[in-house]
């Protein structure tokens, strides 16, 4: 089948307004989030629901079309665009954005992947329900992406990454087959996990175009405070008094440098900074309470008033509302925009063991400087889990394009202090193609050829998302 006869027949089936061929209306599918790669495609498509992906699957594995599946694009690692060749069309779950069922005795809400994020937290919250994933581009990202790239976000500490908020999957195989995994079952032990082997799989062995999510209480109230401390090392004290005194309340505990938070005063002067004076560093926790708000703010009382007794803390603000603890969290979430609006930068997504964390700072950032004079390290991410967001900013007076050409050597110098220490070089962000030659640089080569093994077996074609982590 030639590509003329292989869009007639997917116009046939998906509707002629939904096989987009076109350069202006495929423009938007095939450039990153970050803009700076822009791939080519056949076509994009658009299924209306798993029958149409299972359907279009099987068209492009006869005609050995190459598939790219794509949910928001929001994704940093080049893992939900084509390549350059144009040989691949984009198989957008875009119009899959149906709540399918809430289920609040079972705790679960089963959902369409291409449903938006924050569709699925007021979906829940409408029934009484959390679901607690949470992340900055909750607006735009989708849960079958979140679910591919095993996304992280604010509140892993206390629920988990996404893999751990996921029961059950309908996944379409590269065989155009439909395999129904829709079980919201918390203890199914039936041989191999399949589920755990599509999730952060990026669509290298199937489409996943349902899930079955696990959902919580609303809790009673959340408190949220901003921590000024002196090291990271410090604030690696400050999370254990914090979990010490609060256990499974603490939520979220987040990183800061004073370099984060300089951006974001000079780019978002109208965002209030609420603790005055100099710090190196800056911790943003928060509690929530099944209880009450009364709860909540005593059991951050103690843990704030152990940590200042110690000197670990050298001030705090706690948000007295709920305005006031959107104003801590917008501080945190204008970080990467405040990078965007200083510049381009060399960005890592690692994750350490949590007790490595002060360590590796202390260690690397010499290295840094040592090899590129006067770049600003932009450090900040979820110290709770252990997942930092180790970016480098060039030095004053030099251009970005010219500093982007150090990438490899700085990625060097980053990713062999990670291993040094134990860590992984992707903790929430995926592979995709940006990291695919790093991949290989660190993983053993048993690893590597167990993960060839599963892809060979799920895709013999080697069609589904080709050039992404292998």
């Amino acid at each position: 089948m030639d590509s003329q006869a292989f869009l007639a027949a997917c116009r046939a089936l998906l509707g002629e307004v939904h096989v987009i061929a076109d350069e202006a209306g495929m423009a938007p599918y095939l450039r990153d989030q970050r803009g700076r790669f822009t791939g080519r495609a056949l076509a994009v498509l658009r299924p209306a629901n798993t029958e149409q992906v299972a359907a279009t699957v099987r068209l492009c594995a006869q005609a050995l079309v190459p598939i790219v599946p794509q949910g928001g694009n929001t994704g940093l690692v080049l893992g939900s665009v084509p390549d350059a060749s144009g040989r691949a069309v984009v198989l957008s779950l875009a119009r899959m954005q149906a709540i399918r069922q809430v289920d609040a005795v079972n705790r679960t809400i089963t959902v369409d992947a291409g449903a938006i994020l924050q569709h699925v937290q007021e979906a829940a919250a409408v029934q009484g329900c959390l679901f607690p994933l949470s992340l900055a581009a909750e607006g735009s990202c989708t849960i079958g992406g979140n679910l591919s790239t095993n996304a992280g976000g604010t509140a892993v500490l206390r629920y988990g990454n996404t893999r751990e908020l996921c029961l059950g999957l309908e996944v379409v195989t590269a065989q155009g087959e439909i395999w129904n995994g829709l079980r919201g079952l918390r203890k199914d032990n039936t041989g191999y996990d399949l589920r755990d082997l599509f999730i952060g799989a990026e669509g290298t062995l199937g489409i996943i175009t349902g899930a079955v999510l696990k959902l919580y209480p609303q809790p009673k109230a959340c408190v949220t405070a901003l921590a000024a401390v002196d090291s990271p090392a410090q604030a690696l004290r400050l999370l254990s008094i914090m979990q010490d005194h609060c256990a499974a309340s603490l939520t979220g505990f987040e990183l800061m440098s004073a370099y984060c938070l300089q951006l974001v005063a000079r780019h978002f002067p109208a965002l209030q900074q609420p603790l005055a004076g100099s710090h190196r560093q800056y911790a943003l926790l928060e509690l929530s309470s099944s209880e009450s708000a009364q709860h909540a703010a005593g059991l951050l009382e103690r843990a704030l008033g152990a940590a200042l007794a110690e000197g670990v803390v050298q001030d705090a603000a706690v948000a007295a509302s709920e305005a006031q603890s959107q104003g801590l969290w917008r501080l945190r979430e204008h970080i990467p925009l405040a990078q965007a609006a200083d510049g381009k930068n060399i960005k890592h997504d690692i994750s350490l063991p949590v007790s490595s964390i002060a360590d590796f700072i202390a260690a690397t950032e010499p290295r840094l400087q040592a090899a590129f004079p006067g770049c600003q390290l932009v450090c900040f991410g979820h110290l709770g889990d252990g997942n930092l967001h180790f970016n480098v900013a060039p030095p004053p007076g030099v251009m970005n394009e010219d500093f982007l050409h150090s990438q490899e050597a700085v990625n060097r110098v980053v990713h062999d202090a990670v291993a040094a220490f134990g860590g992984s070089i992707s903790a929430e962000h995926g592979i995709g193609a940006l990291k695919r030659d790093e991949l290989a640089r660190y993983k053993s080569p048993v690893e590597l050829s167990l993960m060839r093994a599963i892809k060979a077996a799920l895709d013999p074609l080697g069609l589904m998302n080709p050039g992404k982590i292998l």
